[in-house]
């Protein structure tokens, strides 16, 4: 995969943390053009300092607005001439039972999760096809099955997913790729910044992330996945496991699920 990417123009959104951080990186290092979005100004500036005398272009930009994401997606065009890969990557989580959730939490999730992807999407979508190139959501096993405790996020990533195969099948004719990725559990900062059920940041997790594939790995999956242009992409052993148990044995798998997000009747955090 060595320069695969050299001279491509990749947009990817979320790209200041976790996966998107190390997907900048690793296109970076493969003489990739990069744009990236985020909403927090201090960590573009941070990342550019980083990245100095490479070929970065920063937003800020807010994937929940519609006017931000067409912001992003002209003013890379204006920076590049054009976009090939678009990777939309910026996503939140929640962790709050749905019964205790406010309607607000759920909302955020849809509007970063599924309408960040499609506002993005929608207006770099005459660029892409005129590269004939490719348009990357990143998802989860989420987007397969439904976790307790986090109703939006696996309603949003289904509705992530549905969008894109419907995407993909449209896209047939005009030579361009649609994929979905579905990292499983990575080391990043999502947990940290999970909404809880008053739609604010949760700030801690109780789940061990020294067991997790770290996110520099994943990216490597993630780009390579790209260059062979494969449909989807589904990561971890856990992740694999999770996805075929469920089609197979979805009752088994509901209670299987129960146990591993419930310690003593309450949900893990």
């Amino acid at each position: 995969m060595e320069r695969t990417f050299n001279n491509k123009v990749v947009a990817v959104t979320g790209g200041t943390d976790g996966i998107g951080k190390a997907l900048v990186e690793a296109l970076l290092a493969q003489g990739a053009k990069v744009a990236t979005c985020a909403r927090n100004q201090e960590k573009l500036y941070q990342l550019q300092t980083e990245n100095a005398g490479a070929s970065l272009f920063t937003v800020v930009a807010d994937v929940s607005s519609e006017n931000d994401c067409r912001h992003f997606i002209e003013s890379t065009l204006q920076a590049f001439g054009e976009i090939d890969i678009l990777i939309n990557n910026a996503g939140i989580s929640m962790r709050a039972l749905f019964a205790e959730a406010d309607m607000a939490v759920i909302k955020k999730l849809m509007d970063v999760n599924f309408y960040g992807a499609l506002y993005c999407t929608k207006f770099a979508l005459p660029s892409i096809i005129k590269q004939k190139g490719t348009i990357v959501g990143v998802s989860s096993i989420a987007g397969y099955r439904g976790l307790p405790g986090r109703t939006g996020y696996s309603a949003s990533k289904f509705a992530l997913q549905g969008w894109l195969e419907s995407l993909r099948t449209e896209m047939l004719d005009h030579g361009v790729h649609v994929m979905w990725v579905c990292p499983g559990f990575t080391t990043s900062n999502i947990r940290q910044a999970a909404l809880n059920e008053k739609a604010e940041s949760h700030g801690e997790t109780s789940m061990n992330e020294s067991k997790m594939m770290p996110a520099a790995e994943c990216a490597t999956h993630i780009l390579t996945a790209i260059t062979e242009r494969k449909r989807t992409l589904v990561l971890t052993f856990t992740g694999i496991r999770t996805v075929w148990m469920n089609k197979l044995f979805p009752n088994l798998t509901d209670k299987l699920v129960h146990r591993f997000f419930f310690k003593k009747g309450k949900l893990i955090q």
